[in-house]
């Protein structure tokens, strides 16, 4: 294994993390560790494999699946189709991801893998795709101070996103990292170094680095070199365009939910994913906007012989971009260039929002599913907040083709939901799926709008669903799973139940359904 340089102790506290200049002096030990190092990297070219997994259809966002050969009941009792299943310990919010022969998952330490490592940390779990056991595993230290920052007991939220030998995450401390996806194993590969010195939380030494551990390539700390403030957990899938990174920062209220105290901190952002360079963010202002977080991920597609990115904005509206050109200059930060919006909620309060906090009948809207395209149209489930906000929620179909604010003019269709929703929709053959928190699983008609039927689960969702080998697949936090036939007429094939509320989607790679619930992942696939 390659070299491991260790620094002998971790000395900063980020309590409250702004982004002032009376504070970078106190951070110079950081930035040489985590940012300063990109400027001097030098990358050996390496031929990826075309593989690209990530949360939802690749650009797109769609939640299908070209997998075929997938199971259509299972049964935990008896281990009937049954694979694997491992603990990942508890509070899973996180969708598992499947490339490269491996596995992975976000968590919390609850099971306390390493020794080294105790108490209430974040983790991004690697497991063999044959079996389920641990390869490696990146732990993630709490942010220190306000509990609002990174809520306790929460693992990493966020899917990572995986391109041949890189994977790329968004930590519950606010960092994106890139690592290799051997862990380890075959050397630290740096330029980061300091994985003993990451792991460690403050004032504790550097931790032993061993084979079980992830390799840091490098780090771009959000809360650091943005000054974004993420409220409750960060939560972003990252979306791979050439060499770039996009993704949502985050940035959310504070702990009073009165407002913003990063105002000027973007909310979409785009890195280079060789160096973790800034290369350019969104000029919008959300800040004085946001109700509760910038939750949602892009999407990208092409529209009238040009890239655009969709990023459904924490403000309640959805944004056409430009695509950063991969001809663009590294040694500047561009500003994202705003080809048209949406306000998809125009009824809803604009000014002192925060004053609408806990009203359940009227406030802002929000998005926390991604927006999908497809056939130059975008869909999108927005609504009022679901701990804080209204109790009403649409489905929003929109033109794409058009420019400027497009409000009173781009919106093909809009059907509602029930209460809140946070479901990306999953578009296959014409049908749009969705879920929402009044426990029901809707099948809409791509085109016009219709609701063609309506299936209730146990209890309200947090998660989407998957459609994959002409079946639905989708869980709920009644802790049930269902799969069902994909088209007009509603046909129920399977539904059982949990050890626990599924709060992820599920995710299927290789003939095989991943599930995961909040205490643990299952590895499903019918048997020989």
């Amino acid at each position: 294994m390659g070299e491991i340089h260790m620094i002998p102790l971790k000395i900063n506290n980020y309590n409250h993390m702004k982004f002032t200049t009376n504070k970078i002096s106190r951070n110079v030990l950081r930035l040489i560790l985590i940012s300063g190092c990109i400027f001097i990297i030098v990358f050996i070219d390496t031929v990826y494999a075309q593989e690209n997994a990530q949360w939802g259809e690749r650009y797109t966002r769609n939640m299908i699946s070209s997998e075929t050969g997938l199971p259509d009941s299972f049964n935990l009792d008896t281990g009937e189709n049954i694979k694997w299943s491992v603990s990942i310990g508890s509070h899973n919010y996180a969708t598992p991801i499947v490339a490269g022969g491996k596995v992975f998952i976000g968590a919390n330490n609850a099971d306390e893998r390493d020794a080294q490592f105790e108490g209430d940390r974040g983790t991004l779990l690697c497991l063999n795709e044959l079996d389920g056991s641990l390869c490696w595993q990146l732990v993630v230290p709490r942010i220190e101070g306000d509990r609002h920052n990174d809520w306790p007991m929460i693992g990493i939220c966020s899917p990572p996103t995986v391109e041949g030998d890189r994977v790329y995450v968004l930590t519950n401390r606010s960092e994106v990292l890139c690592l290799d996806i051997n862990g380890q194993t075959d050397g630290n590969d740096g330029p980061f170094q300091g994985e003993g010195w990451f792991m460690a939380r403050a004032g504790e030494f550097t931790s032993e680095v061993t084979l079980k551990d992830a390799d840091i390539i490098w780090s771009y700390d959000l809360r650091l070199q943005l000054g974004i403030s993420p409220h409750d957990s960060p939560h972003a899938s990252i979306l791979i365009d050439g060499d770039f990174l996009y993704l949502n920062t985050c940035n959310g209220v504070d702990y009073r939910h009165l407002e913003t105290s990063s105002v000027n901190a973007p909310s979409l952002i785009v890195l280079d994913k060789k160096t973790g360079r800034l290369v350019a963010k969104d000029n919008e202002h959300f800040g004085p906007h946001i109700f509760h977080s910038s939750w949602s991920s892009p999407a990208m597609a092409e529209v009238n012989g040009h890239k655009q990115v969709f990023f459904a904005g924490p403000d309640g509206i959805l944004y056409g971009f430009e695509a950063v050109s991969q001809s663009a200059s590294r040694n500047k930060i561009h500003t994202l260039k705003k080809v048209w919006q949406f306000n998809c909620d125009p009824n809803a309060p604009k000014e002192n929002i925060h004053e609408y906090l806990r009203n359940r009948k009227e406030s802002p809207s929000n998005f926390l599913g991604m927006p999908v395209f497809y056939k130059n149209r975008i869909y999108v489930t927005v609504g009022g907040d679901i701990w804080w906000g209204k109790k009403e929620a649409w489905l929003k179909c929109i033109d794409t083709t058009k420019s400027g604010d497009i409000t009173n003019s781009g919106e093909i269709w809009s059907t509602d939901l029930e209460e809140h929703s946070a479901s990306t929709p999953a578009i296959s053959n014409g049908l749009v799926y969705v879920t929402d928190c009044g426990k029901n699983l809707q099948c809409i008609d791509a085109e016009n709008g219709d609701t063609y039927w309506k299936h209730q689960l146990k209890m309200d969702m947090w998660s989407s669903a998957l459609v994959a080998d002409k079946k639905v697949f989708v869980g709920s936090r009644g802790s049930d799973f269902w799969i069902l036939d994909e088209g007009k007429k509603l046909n129920i094939l399977f539904s059982t139940k949990l050890d626990s509320p599924i709060n992820s989607s599920p995710f299927a790679q290789n003939g095989v359904l991943y599930i995961s619930t909040m205490n643990r992942l299952y590895a499903i696939k019918k048997s020989e």
